[in-house]
């Protein structure tokens, strides 16, 4: 009877393993293959963190809070930042598209940069909105942001309805355009993303 003891656990100890392996790989697969943009928040349908600073051109105060009852697309970016680069004309374009719209509003959030640098970086490329500098960080930390550039929307209630991490390009510059704004801007209650 010890025989068929032995060969139980052996052949237990067997199927364990090769569980164990079919999990890792299945794991390792889809780490592979999917998406690395799609990290997960926790702030989309939560109100929107207090945000606050000085303006990089004219050093007057930025706010959140002096927007309320409008829809804010708030962009986290740096002038070291080659992604900010790549989608800085998509960002003026959507400027272009809604800001004629009397409830949107485009706000800027100069990450961790040398006030200078963001100065110039807006002088080159133009930003026809308010850009509040974030020099330690603490407002990408209260956003969650896991680097730049990142970007949110909110509603006219306040409540955080889109995050994108990484550059506004491609499908994600459609999205924006062609369905959540248009959709926010046109809603009187929440819409989710």
């Amino acid at each position: 009877m010890n025989g068929d003891g032995d060969r139980f656990r052996i052949r237990a100890w067997h199927l364990a393993l090769g569980l164990t392996l079919a999990a890792l790989l299945t794991l390792f697969y889809k780490g592979l293959w999917g998406d690395p943009g799609a990290i997960p928040t926790v702030l989309i349908g939560t109100p929107a963190p207090l945000l606050a600073g000085p303006d990089v051109v004219s050093g007057q105060p930025v706010s959140l809070a002096q927007f309320q009852g409008k829809v804010v697309l708030v962009n986290f970016w740096a002038s070291w930042c080659q992604e900010c680069r790549l989608e800085h004309e998509n960002l003026l374009a959507l400027y272009r598209e809604f800001s004629s719209h009397p409830d949107f509003v485009m706000l800027g959030v100069n990450y961790q940069d040398k006030p200078d640098d963001a100065q110039e970086y807006i002088d080159v490329y133009g930003a026809p909105w308010l850009n509040a500098r974030d020099l330690r960080g603490a407002i990408a930390i209260d956003y969650g942001v896991y680097g730049v550039p990142e970007t949110f929307v909110i509603d006219r209630q306040g409540v955080i309805r889109h995050k994108q991490i990484g550059p506004i390009i491609g499908p994600s510059y459609s999205h924006l355009k062609d369905r959540l704004l248009p959709a926010l801007l046109q809603a009187a209650g929440p819409t989710l993303s």
